[in-house]
């Protein structure tokens, strides 16, 4: 299934990876689609950023947790912007995240993408899969 036909079929925080980073067929050289989809462009060969945010510190712009990454890559960031998302996270951004929904050959792909960034994370083991919750002010 294309990426965008999965986001209209799953609710809102329904979205889950099927892979992990320790999962073997996600291993497959998803590399080169960073390069065919032209990831590298905007995040940097290495995922360090670029125009874009990079892909391996600890701060997820809008959120790290499955569905909200699946959605970003989707629909890029004006359009989830237009559906509630909001940033809650602070990166030197220059340009938004375009919609790669249809780009990106299936959600299958687009979930070893996403593997692929998660493996490669260089941050706080607790922030890989987005921060913590802020405290509550007592």
């Amino acid at each position: 299934m294309k990426p965008a036909e999965r986001v209209e079929a799953t609710p809102k925080g329904q979205l889950k990876n099927p892979y992990t980073t320790t999962t073997r067929r996600s291993s497959r050289p998803v590399a080169r689609s960073n390069l065919r989809y032209g990831c590298n462009g905007c995040h940097g060969g290495n995922g360090g950023g670029g125009i874009c945010p990079p892909l391996i510190n600890d701060v997820w712009v809008y959120g790290g947790d499955d569905d909200t990454l699946f959605r970003l890559v989707t629909l890029g960031s004006d359009v989830l912007q237009s559906k509630g998302y909001t940033r809650i996270g602070q990166e030197s951004v220059v340009a938004p995240m375009p919609p790669m929904g249809l780009i990106v050959a299936t959600d299958d792909e687009l979930g070893r993408i996403l593997t692929f960034i998660r493996s490669n994370f260089h941050g706080a083991p607790e922030n890989k899969f987005g921060q913590p919750p802020m405290p509550a002010n007592p």
